[in-house]
C-alpha cells in the first residue's frame, strides 16, 4: 500500500511539473495564451489549451485559469502554432536596413536560416570593394570581417526575428583565390579549411553553397568535401543551390549525396526544383533520386518556396568562363563583340557543360527585372526583358548584356521556369520544409523602391490558403510541421520548433480560414494577411494584426560556437 502511494506521489509531482506548477510559479507569467486550437509542429492534431510565458520561454501548457498573469491574449479558437522557420532567408544585409522585417513576420516566420554559398563574413577589403555596388544599394558600411564581429553588430542594434549563418564557400574561396577560375593549392586549401573552422567557431550552423554562380561553379567536388568535413567536426550542416537544377540534376543530386558521405554531414537542398521547360514532369525521378539516397544512409532532405518562377541574379544567365575575375571583368567581356557573339552562341546551344537557363525559358517574356542599383534603370523594374527588348530596338540577348552593363551585373530577375505538378510534388514529400529564398523588406523606406519575387512577402501564408485551405494537398497539421518541427530537427534547433515546456516561446496566432498572401508578380510590395499575434522569444512583434516594433530576436549561434 505504501508503494502504491509513493507512485502516485511521484506521478502527481511529474504532472504538476508537466503543468508549469513549480515552485517558482508564484511568478506571474508575463504572457498566457487562452482560447488556442494548439497545433504544436510534431503533426499531432490540434488540442485545446493554455500557453503560460515567462521570461521567453514556454513555462506552462494546460488548464491556467486563475493563475497570474501580466498580460492574457486571447487567441478566439484561432491556431496557436510555433513560430515559423525560414530555411533559406537572405537577410543578412536588409536586417541592418530595416531590422524589423515585415515581410518576415506578417508571414509568422520567427527564425530565419542564411547564408547561400556567399554569406555576410569572412571579409576583405578586396570582397569589400568588389562588392561595392551592392552595400551601397543598401547604404551599408561593412564594418566587421569575421562572423563573430557581424553578430555582434546585430546583437547591438537589435533584430525583429532570430537569425542563423552558414559560412559560404563561395565567401571562404574569395577570401583566399579571389574571383577566378583557378584551383587552389594544398596550403591554399588549408587556408580555406581555416576560415571555415573560425566561422564555425563564431557561431555559423554550416557550410553552404551556391554552385550556380561564379565563382562558385570553378571548385571542385573534393574542395567541397573537405569544406565540409571541417564544418562536420562542429556538428554543422551542408546546404547546397546545387550545380545544375535542371538538365543535369540527377548528377548535381548525386554530388550533394556525395559530400554528405564523404564529409560525413546532414545534406540539405535548398529550394528543390526540376528548372527548365525541357524537364518539366521530372519532380518524380528526382524524388526517387533523394529517396534512394536516404535508403543508402545519406542524411538528405530538401526545402521549397513553392513558387513557378525562381529568383536569381541576372548575370547567371552568361556562361561562367564569362565570370572569371568578377563582375568588372564580365562587364569587360559582354561589352567585346568578339566574346559578346561567343557568349550567344552559348546561350542558343543546347547542352553544354553549364546550366544554360536561357535554354530553360520559354523566352524572354518569362524573366521579370526585378531589382537594379542604376536608378536610371528603376522604370524598368517589374517589366519583362520582352518588354525591355523591345523598348530598347535590340534582340532579347543582347538587351540582357546591355542591361548587365548599364546595371554593373547587379541585376535580379524573377524567372518563370518550374511547372506546377512538381511543384505540388515536392512540397508533398515528408522531408521537404518551406524555405522564403528572399531578403527581409518592407513596403515603406528604402526597400519599398524594389519589386522583389512576391515569395518575398507570401510564402508561407500562400501555402496555408493555396496548398491547405484551396487544394487540400497538405493537412494544416502537416503545413505546420514543414514550418517549424521539421526544419527545427534539421537545423538541431533544439529548443525551437515546437510548442512545449521549456522551448523558446516562439509563438504564431492566426485564423486559418483567412490566412493568405497578398503579394503578386505585378503588385510584390504587400504584406499577407491574417496574423494576429506573432511572438518571438516571448515578445510580440505582431500583436492585433499590427507590428510592435520590438526587436527581440537573438542570434542562434550552431553547435561549434566557442565563447571568447
Amino acid at each position: 500500500m505504501r508503494t502504491v502511494s509513493v507512485c502516485l506521489l511521484m506521478l502527481s509531482s511529474v504532472t504538476t511539473l508537466l503543468a508549469g506548477d513549480s515552485p517558482s510559479s508564484s511568478e506571474p507569467f508575463d504572457i498566457v495564451i487562452v482560447n488556442g486550437h494548439i497545433i504544436d509542429g510534431t503533426g499531432s492534431p490540434w488540442y485545446s489549451g493554455e500557453v503560460g510565458i515567462r521570461a521567453g520561454r514556454i513555462a506552462a501548457i494546460g488548464n491556467l485559469e486563475g493563475a497570474p498573469r501580466k498580460q492574457t491574449i486571447d487567441a478566439k479558437g484561432n491556431v496557436v502554432a510555433p513560430g515559423f522557420i525560414d530555411m533559406l532567408g537572405q537577410s543578412e544585409m536588409t536586417m541592418l536596413v530595416d531590422p524589423r522585417l515585415p515581410s518576415k513576420i506578417y508571414q509568422g516566420i520567427t527564425t530565419e536560416i542564411t547564408g547561400e554559398g556567399g554569406s555576410a563574413a569572412p571579409l576583405n577589403p578586396t570582397i569589400i570593394a568588389a562588392d561595392r555596388a551592392g552595400y551601397d544599394h543598401l547604404k551599408i558600411h561593412p564594418d566587421w570581417t569575421t562572423f563573430r564581429e557581424y553578430f555582434a553588430r546585430l546583437e547591438r542594434q537589435g533584430m525583429g526575428i532570430n537569425l542563423a549563418s552558414y559560412v559560404g564557400a563561395t565567401s571562404v574561396r574569395r577570401m583566399v583565390l579571389g574571383d577566378g577560375d583557378v584551383q587552389p593549392t594544398a596550403a591554399q586549401l588549408s587556408e580555406m579549411q581555416s576560415l571555415v573552422r573560425q566561422a564555425m567557431q563564431d557561431g555559423a550552423v554550416g557550410l553552404s553553397t551556391a554552385l550556380q554562380y561564379a565563382p562558385a561553379p570553378y571548385a571542385k567536388t573534393d574542395e567541397l568535401v573537405a569544406l565540409a568535413s571541417e564544418a562536420a567536426k562542429y556538428g554543422g550542416i551542408y546546404a547546397t543551390h546545387m550545380r545544375s537544377e535542371g538538365d543535369s540534376v540527377l548528377d548535381a543530386i548525386d554530388e550533394a549525396a556525395r559530400i554528405g558521405r564523404e564529409a560525413h554531414i546532414p545534406v540539405e537542398i535548398w529550394h528543390l526544383k526540376a528548372a527548365g521547360k525541357a524537364n518539366w514532369g521530372r519532380m518524380p525521378q528526382l524524388v526517387d533520386h533523394i529517396n534512394a539516397a536516404r535508403a543508402s544512409g545519406v542524411d538528405i532532405s530538401a526545402d521549397t518556396y513553392a513558387y513557378t518562377a525562381w529568383f536569381n541574379t541576372f548575370s547567371a544567365f552568361i556562361p561562367p568562363w564569362a565570370h572569371d575575375g568578377g563582375d568588372a571583368k564580365l562587364i569587360e567581356r559582354l561589352q567585346d563583340k568578339t566574346v559578346r557573339a561567343r557568349i550567344r552562341k552559348e546561350m542558343l546551344s543546347p547542352g553544354g557543360n553549364w546550366d544554360n537557363e536561357w535554354q530553360e525559358i520559354p523566352g524572354p517574356e518569362a524573366i521579370q527585372i526585378a531589382v537594379v542599383q542604376n536608378p536610371e534603370l528603376i522604370p524598368l523594374q517589374g517589366k519583362r526583358l520582352s518588354e525591355v527588348a523591345e523598348m530598347w530596338k535590340e534582340d532579347p540577348i543582347d538587351a540582357l548584356c546591355d542591361l548587365l552593363i548599364r546595371d554593373k551585373a547587379f541585376t535580379e530577375v524573377a524567372v518563370f521556369g518550374m511547372s506546377e505538378p512538381d511543384v505540388t510534388l515536392a512540397l508533398k514529400q515528408p522531408w521537404v520544409s518551406i524555405d522564403n529564398d528572399s531578403q527581409g523588406t518592407s513596403p515603406d523606406g528604402p526597400l519599398g523602391k524594389e519589386h522583389p519575387h512576391p515569395r518575398a512577402y507570401g510564402t508561407f501564408p500562400r501555402i496555408l490558403r493555396k496548398y491547405v485551405r484551396e487544394d487540400h494537398v497538405l493537412t494544416l497539421e502537416d503545413a505546420i510541421r514543414k514550418f517549424t518541427a521539421l526544419p527545427a530537427q534539421r537545423m538541431r534547433l533544439t529548443d525551437r520548433g515546437v510548442l512545449k515546456l521549456g522551448m523558446w516561446a516562439d509563438v504564431v496566432i492566426f485564423d486559418p480560414s483567412t490566412i493568405g498572401d497578398l503579394a503578386t508578380f505585378e503588385q510584390p510590395n504587400r504584406l499577407s494577411q491574417g496574423m494576429q499575434y506573432v511572438l518571438v522569444d516571448g515578445v510580440p512583434v505582431i500583436a492585433q494584426g499590427k507590428m510592435t516594433n520590438a526587436l527581440p530576436g537573438k542570434v542562434l549561434r550552431g553547435q561549434g560556437y566557442v565563447a571568447h
